[in-house]
């Protein structure tokens, strides 16, 4: 306000006017304008152009005709996409079950007090830590249909060959395999730390009152590790369901696409068929899929506080 206006207004009115704060300040959002700006770039326009594309027949070159939600309409309508989302989702059902019952099992023996417990610690996360390219490729020479290490160890049992790589049954246990292998340490780690936070009073006070194992556990550790396990579990099947690496570097999808998840459909549609509109679609539908599952474990993770 002007100077010679607010000489103007009454004492009591020029008194309000200095003591008033405002309730935003600019510079906190000025500030912030350059970060904003990187997030919206990297995050929110390559979201926002993925429903564009989505909703164009398009391809590589160009975005193509509008036509709406005919893109959705021929995945609904396609074999390949229902096949592609029931793995999706045994992949990632496997992999979160098996991953936990594993990785808690490992926590709760790396918890115990014993020699050689750090070393044991430091092994146990190996596979999280090699690069994924490196732990799937090696994977593949073992499990190679002829001449691979497996093979030669069940040939000399008088067993097998066994195709990992080129029946569909084994080709789908040896990437749910392959991808438990290199997801259980993180589930191992997580739990790790939760349960040395648990205070050890309660067990104390439990064996006191004549409380089994069984009932320790039961009672006092899976407790304290509900709202640690959800999270986990929310993680674990985004990053299942989105997992690219594995099925590409073992299967490629195959044989016959029944290694194929939404993620290598979305990658074989856009660069494969040069169809950018159907792949943008398999990514959003994949995208709607993985919000409400998670928006049901989040609930039920406010359910438990």
């Amino acid at each position: 306000m002007p100077l010679q206006v607010r000489q103007r207004l009454p004492a009591a009115t020029r008194r309000t006017l200095q003591t008033f704060k405002w309730p935003l300040q600019p510079l906190p959002y000025l500030l912030l304008l350059p970060s904003l700006a990187l997030i919206f770039m990297i995050e929110f326009y390559p979201f926002i152009n993925g429903i564009s594309f989505s909703l164009h027949r398009g391809t590589l070159l160009g975005t193509g005709a509008f036509v709406g939600v005919g893109n959705y309409l021929r995945l609904f309508n396609s074999p390949s996409f229902y096949n592609s989302l029931w793995f999706s989702f045994i992949f990632a059902f496997f992999n979160v079950l098996i991953s936990y019952l594993l990785g808690l099992a490992l926590a709760l023996f790396l918890n115990l007090d014993f020699p050689g417990r750090g070393f044991c610690r430091v092994a146990l996360l190996i596979p999280w830590i090699v690069p994924a390219v490196v732990s799937i490729v090696s994977w593949k020479w073992l499990i190679a249909d002829r001449g691979g290490l497996v093979n030669i160890m069940l040939g000399s049992f008088g067993i097998g060959p066994i195709y990992f790589l080129s029946e569909s049954g084994w080709a789908m246990v040896a990437v749910i395999v392959i991808k438990i292998w290199r997801s259980f340490p993180f589930m191992m780690l997580s739990l790790l730390a939760a349960l040395q936070v648990i205070d050890r009073t309660l067990y104390e006070a439990g064996k006191i009152d004549g409380a089994s194992p069984w009932q320790l556990f039961r009672h006092i550790t899976m407790p304290h590790l509900k709202n640690i396990s959800i999270v986990q579990a929310i993680l674990m099947i985004i990053w299942s369901i989105n997992d690219f690496e594995t099925p590409f570097l073992l299967t490629q999808g195959g044989p016959a696409n029944a290694t194929e998840n939404l993620i290598l459909l979305s990658y074989r549609y856009t660069f494969g068929r040069n169809d950018v509109g159907l792949g943008s679609a398999v990514a959003i539908l994949t995208l709607i899929v993985l919000m409400v599952l998670s928006t049901l474990m989040m609930r039920q993770q406010g359910k438990s506080v």
